[in-house]
């Protein structure tokens, strides 16, 4: 496997605005051509058949973004809130899971959503007998969520007769078993070699949960595994090649990258940032330190501090931001960036990054193209429509 990739390799040339002064900042920053390249990038890991990739899209965030994929013949999408859906749809998806455990208003929601968008296949995902009920009646077919160790969803891999009792009570309900989803994200703290040790481990017992769903009966069409930190494992697993099922990989974060992508996937895979935040110095508060203005309600701080890499200044060391601030040391005898330049940050997370702007600024050889609306930040409307409010 190639060494990891870096953000201190990346050319700074490739980002650069040609005229920002007039840019109101923070500001995010998306660079179509990277995008594209970034998708073709995934394509090439997959043979060319977009049919194997659901990237989850919690990452892609704009309508724009989606029919870029679109266009590129990948289709399936996965999403976790009813306004990725409802973006998803229009964006021309033919196949979308609610990657999310729905419950109560959000589930009738995607219900809603479902009858709107009839031509789209949509499904959910289950891990508990008494949800299914919820969906009958409904168009919605159900995956079942199995626990692969990260104890967030599903149902732990080992209790295979909870899995089949829960895939029979969705065809008692007549609807459709699609099959199995397995995300596997809190293998992210491992290097790849030892993170492929534990997925493929990992991929052993489901696909033994696999054969004891058939041995009872239940035909699992397809098995969706792998985030962006597990691509590589389940690239490399030969168990999903020429499996009886269809197996999907579901990266969302690679069509952006971010610096921790960068770290955790192989040089060779061909990926680039394609989402930066620009930022000014807006401060030079001590002899060592500046700070300028992508504190963590622009650039979020969720994967910890530093929360950025500054491009093409692999030196200054982001300390950890206040909402409107981020303070950044400067190594002694270092050149210290002046008060009103810019810097150009790479999250190392990108997708709540995304989610913290309205807008995103699209830049095609150093010059702004447009603008693009952030279509699928946040969520709907807490109040579905008829629902009255007391004075």
């Amino acid at each position: 496997m190639s060494e990891r990739g870096t953000v201190s390799t990346l050319s700074p040339g490739t980002y650069r605005i040609q005229d920002a002064a007039q840019i109101l900042t923070p500001a995010l920053l998306i660079y179509p051509e990277l995008v594209e390249s970034n998708i073709r990038a995934t394509l090439r890991l997959l043979d060319g058949e977009a049919n194997r990739w659901r990237p989850h899209v919690k990452t892609a965030k704009l309508e724009f973004v989606m029919r870029t994929l679109v266009a590129h013949g990948v289709t399936r999408f996965k999403c976790a809130t009813t306004l990725e859906l409802l973006t998803a749809c229009h964006a021309g998806a033919s196949d979308v899971l609610v990657a999310y455990p729905l419950q109560g208003a959000n589930l009738r929601r995607v219900r809603e959503i479902a009858r709107e968008f009839s031509a789209v296949r949509i499904s959910a995902l289950v891990d508990r007998a008494e949800t299914v009920e919820a969906w009958e009646g409904s168009t919605i077919g159900l995956f079942v969520d199995v626990n692969p160790g990260m104890n967030r969803t599903g149902i732990e891999q080992n209790r295979s007769a909870e899995v089949i009792r829960v895939a029979r009570a969705v065809l008692a309900a007549k609807l459709e078993f699609r099959g199995v989803h397995y995300y596997d994200g809190h293998l992210s703290k491992y290097d790849l070699p030892e993170r492929t040790t534990a997925a493929h481990r990992g991929y052993d017992q489901l696909l033994a949960l696999v054969t004891a769903l058939e041995a009872a009966g239940l035909g699992v069409p397809e098995v969706i595994t792998a985030g962006t930190p597990a691509l590589p494992c389940s690239l490399s697993y030969a168990g999903f090649r020429g499996a009886r099922f269809v197996h999907r990989v579901s990266p969302g974060t690679v069509v952006f990258g971010d610096a921790t992508s960068c770290e955790q996937l192989p040089a060779a895979y061909g990926y680039q940032p394609a989402v930066l935040v620009l930022a000014r110095v807006v401060s030079h508060p001590a002899p060592n330190i500046l700070t300028c203005d992508a504190g963590h309600k622009s650039v979020s701080a969720d994967c910890g501090v530093p929360n950025c890499a500054v491009l093409g200044r692999p030196d200054l060391l982001p300390r950890a931001p206040s909402e409107e601030h981020l303070p950044m040391e400067v190594p002694s005898g270092a050149a210290k960036p002046a008060v009103g330049e810019f810097l150009y940050l790479i999250p190392r997370h990108v997708c709540p990054t995304v989610n913290n702007f309205d807008d995103a600024l699209l830049v095609r050889g150093g010059v702004i193209e447009r603008l693009e609306r952030v279509t699928a930040r946040g969520h709907e409307s807490p109040l579905s429509a008829g629902v009255s409010v007391s004075a």
